[in-house]
């Protein structure tokens, strides 16, 4: 077998394309007749892939996946550290075997992804996410972190200044009830889409200007997003405009903004007055 990269963001970019070849073709060997089992398998195989290929080749590193028992606990503070070693490791793999698994079992979707996030104890950063990849498997594409894409470039309306239309990604299952506020008030256009990591990488690539999410999520999410969205120069943050900060005892970090640096001031703004 041919050795993975070294280097942390290399490799996350190749574990997340690795895990996503193997969920096209469980795809194409399972179709879509039974979506649920098409899901259970999916979550399956891209968890047992991930976390063999992180044994033997960080193995000294913690990890926390959607997939792991226990995961979505809050650990209080007293736990033996024994027994949740990410809370004492300097490095801890954050990861989403399948994001999007609605999106998943439904043929001809395409936005579904893969998250790959590594959290380091020494990073500079508040976030503290050093690496991460977001696989687009049904689109041919990997967004990370060692190549991360251009600033999005300003369209043809954003240089007509504050009255242009902007292109909010929303869910297009579980929408936060206040939205459709927010974006009448702003002047923005929803844009439906799966995944929270189709979403971001939405705005990484220009393709949208904004995602915002007050629904309630996990660390596992939106690290290799927001890690990929960082590195590529956008802003990220909790709603209320504070940190994102991951590998907390409690794993739940259930609302965020990513957005073009230059709308976060006016979105923010905006959130102050729709959130509450």
């Amino acid at each position: 077998m041919t050795s993975p990269p070294m280097v942390d963001g290399a490799f996350a970019r190749w574990l997340a394309a690795r895990a996503g070849q193997a969920l096209l073709g469980l795809r194409a060997e399972l179709g879509f007749g039974d979506p649920a089992a098409l899901k259970s398998a999916g979550d399956k195989v891209a968890h047992e892939l991930i976390r063999t290929e992180l044994a033997a080749w960080r193995p000294g590193d913690a990890v926390l996946s959607e997939e792991d028992e226990g995961a979505r606990l809050a650990w209080a503070a007293e736990v033996n550290p024994g027994t949740v070693s990410r809370l004492t490791a300097d490095r801890v793999w954050i990861v989403d075997p399948l994001d999007g698994t609605r999106e998943f079992a439904e043929e001809g979707r395409a936005d579904w992804a893969v998250h790959v996030a590594l959290w380091a104890r020494a990073a500079p950063g508040p976030h503290g996410l050093v690496a991460g990849a977001v696989a687009l498997p049904a689109q041919q594409r990997v967004l990370a972190t060692d190549y991360p894409p251009g600033y999005p470039p300003m369209t043809v309306e954003a240089a007509a200044g504050r009255d242009r239309i902007i292109r909010l990604a929303a869910s297009r299952s579980r929408p936060p009830v206040f939205l459709t506020d927010l974006a009448e008030d702003v002047g923005a256009h929803l844009v439906p889409m799966g995944s929270a990591g189709a979403k971001i990488a939405a705005v990484v690539t220009g393709e949208v200007d904004a995602y915002i999410h007050a629904g309630g999520q996990y660390e596992w999410d939106s690290a290799a997003p927001v890690a990929v969205a960082t590195a590529t120069g956008l802003h990220a943050s909790r709603i209320d405009g504070s940190a994102l900060k991951y590998n907390e005892a409690d794993p739940r970090l259930p609302d965020l903004l990513v957005c073009r640096r230059d709308l976060a001031p006016r979105l923010l703004a905006a959130l102050q007055r729709h959130s509450g």
